[in-house]
């Protein structure tokens, strides 16, 4: 038992952090970057789809024919609800910020230092005291403490966590002082787990890109195709045979599919921001069909 407490008191060596900084074992920095506001914008003004538009808007402009681009109404609709939701979703994941602490206390040598979380390593002793955050997966070696586990939990209650027991990252010391070793770092800790879940991004619904892809090389050609059989085959007006052709063009292409699907979809955020569910793209609504409970 004595040896156990000199090595609570000694902790890790120099020579021994070294190495497990050698062997990457070390906590580093496992939050998921949102995208930028600038990003956003880019990938949702400039788009295949939004492109296609516009050149044939661009072509309706150019012959006169301004009531012939009441179609852009509908790009710029569907545009601005996915740039808002995407914007608005990127404010409140940025507050997800589950981790608020920056420093650590940690025994090393039989001294105690404050380094940054980031520098924590396997195995590391570490001093908690009233009012820290607890920054990795760790196991009381001395003392005892109430801890508050609502940022995790969602539960109010604080808990007594005695030596043996493990404090999960991300709780709060409400009252008492212990000295534990990390158990867990990076994309180990409790922490890093659920924040990687809430912050990951991925897009689920690609069909209807797939769709307007794959147009778009069909298109070109047959718009080729029909402003020539309209100007030269069968002796149209060049404002006629624009007119004509890009309204062939455009019922082609799924404009009232897209903004349906938005719309539907925003409709689903709204319902599901009731319930306090967090969501960060339109298209992840397409995930509730294999949820059964929310």
């Amino acid at each position: 038992m004595e040896a156990k407490d000199t090595k609570i008191i000694i902790g890790l060596t120099i020579e021994e952090v070294e190495e497990r900084k050698r062997k990457n074992l070390v906590n580093y920095d496992t939050s998921v970057p949102t995208k930028s506001i600038k990003r956003i914008l880019l990938e949702n003004f400039f788009t295949l789809f939004n492109f296609l538009n516009l050149f044939l808007a661009v072509a309706i402009f150019l012959v006169g024919s301004y009531k012939n681009m009441l179609f852009l109404g509908i790009v710029i609709i569907n545009t601005a609800i996915s740039t808002f939701q995407e914007i608005h979703s990127k404010r409140i994941v940025d507050k997800l910020s589950v981790m608020a602490s920056s420093k650590a206390r940690v025994i090393r040598n039989g001294k105690k230092q404050e380094i940054s979380i980031n520098d924590l390593v396997l195995d590391d002793v570490v001093e908690f005291n009233t009012g820290n955050q607890v920054a990795t997966d760790s196991k009381i070696l001395q003392g005892e403490v109430q801890v508050n586990e609502s940022f995790l939990t969602g539960e109010p209650d604080t808990i007594l966590k005695k030596e043996g027991e493990e404090l999960l990252s991300g709780s709060y010391i409400v009252s008492g002082k212990c000295i534990a070793k990390v158990e867990h770092i990076g994309e180990e800790n409790y922490t890093a787990k659920i924040s990687s879940g809430a912050k990951y991004v991925k897009k689920i619904m690609t069909s209807l890109n797939k769709i307007i892809r794959i147009l778009t090389f069909a298109i070109i050609p047959i718009g080729i195709a029909l402003f020539y059989t309209q100007l030269h085959l069968q002796g149209a007006s060049m404002q006629d045979a624009v007119i004509k052709s890009v309204a062939a063009i455009i019922g082609m292409i799924p404009e009232g599919l897209v903004l349906l699907t938005s719309t539907v979809l925003a409709v689903s955020v709204i319902r599901l921001s009731k319930s306090k569910v967090l969501v960060q793209e339109l298209y992840c609504i397409e995930t509730l069909a294999r949820v059964d409970t929310l």
